[in-house]
């Protein structure tokens, strides 16, 4: 309990000291290591890190798992906000149990060893000063930007199912939490701090912590060192981990690790083999200026497409409302229409009627043909 303590008054230290956009244009993968980025992947992206493992004990014991080879599976995807992720654990696994009954000494099952569901929301993430742009000062711009000691924070947030083989159950669907630290002490160099409390209500409930420092040593290779530590009621688990991921595109990369896990007596042996992929359907936000810097908003374009009978009987609705809507805000008068009198009725009411008229008319065209 002393060290965990201790454990505890470090983390709280750390985190007393407490990249806007969440989408990069390479692949960001927790793989190989064990620990989580606070940072998701960006809507729009469908990331899948899989790989396969395998696990061995120098010791074996009554009621524990000697050997274990299995496969692990997480996806990833974000939809509403670009600081929020939604994520999937798969584990499937075949374990060999060191002891059944006075008969038989060990057996083999196979089953789902973990299925999760959870999610993530960076609450804050933390600016870094540019300072290629600094020239008029060598010091200042190999200086050590101390904002750097403050860590991106991220909360996450998940339940554990019971749809899992019968060596894995528990009393059914606990919940997890943890909070997500990140410190990019450089361009190269990057500190991730996990700490969980998992199975939540059960007999088996967990704390637990990884610290992770990963460096790339250019823009395809990186490697990573990792700790961590696992208390619950009946076990401590400790572990050290480390392994090399080479990034072979864009969107690829392939991972390799191994690592020593110290369970009281018992001695495991940890290693895997895997690669992460995704699906970029990311679309960036952005806004149009005008001259002055103002935004512009674009105005919604019409469709000229013919509507289905539903549709325009809703049209019919909506311009009967606007129509009743405009008769109540003006009551106009309905326009007296007046006959204007043509010039053969004006004609008529003068002399003798039409057909006098139409005399008048033949002797004026007569005399005009005289020269009268």
């Amino acid at each position: 309990m002393n060290m965990i303590k201790k454990i505890l008054f470090f983390f709280f230290i750390c985190s007393s000291y407490l990249l806007n956009a969440q989408y990069t244009n390479v692949i960001n993968s927790n793989r190989p290591g064990f620990s989580e980025s606070p940072y998701s992947v960006g809507t729009g992206i469908y990331q899948l890190e899989t790989g396969l493992f395998y696990n061995s004990s120098k010791i074996v014991r009554t009621f524990t798992i000697p050997n274990s080879f299995g496969y692990n599976m997480v996806f990833r995807t974000s939809f509403f906000d670009e600081k929020l992720e939604f994520n999937t654990n798969f584990t499937l696994q075949k374990d060999k149990v060191a002891f059944k009954n006075v008969f038989t000494s060990s057996y083999n099952t196979t089953g789902i060893s973990e299925l999760s569901f959870g999610a993530k929301y960076l609450v804050f993430h933390q600016k870094y000063e540019d300072k290629s742009k600094e020239v008029r000062s060598w010091k200042r711009r190999h200086a050590f930007d101390w904002k750097r000691a403050i860590p991106s924070v991220a909360i996450y947030v998940g339940i554990n199912t019971n749809l899992v083989n019968d060596i894995y159950k528990l009393e059914g669907l606990t919940p997890k939490f943890g909070i997500l630290l990140q410190n990019n002490l450089s361009e190269k160099l990057n500190i991730i701090t996990n700490i969980y409390y998992d199975y939540i209500g059960s007999l088996y409930s967990e704390f637990s912590y990884i610290i992770t420092g990963t460096y790339a040593f250019n823009d395809d290779w990186s490697t990573f060192l990792e700790h961590q530590g696992r208390y619950n009621t009946y076990q401590t688990n400790t572990n050290f981990g480390t392994g090399i991921a080479y990034l072979s595109g864009r969107h690829f990369q392939v991972d390799a690790s191994t690592r020593l896990n110290f369970n009281g007596k018992t001695t495991e042996f940890y290693a895997g083999l895997g690669f992460s992929f995704r699906l970029d359907r990311h679309i960036p936000k952005f806004d149009l200026l005008d001259e002055k810097g103002n935004i512009i908003v674009a105005e919604k374009p019409v469709s000229t497409r013919r509507k289905k009978f539903f549709g325009r009987l809703l049209d019919f609705f909506k311009f009967k409302k606007k129509a009743k809507k405009i008769n109540n805000n003006y009551n106009r008068k309905k326009p007296v229409r007046r006959r204007i009198e043509s010039t053969i009725q004006k004609a008529k009411k003068k002399k003798g009627g039409f057909f006098s008229f139409l005399k008048r008319k033949k002797k004026k065209k007569d005399n005009t043909k005289n020269g009268n």
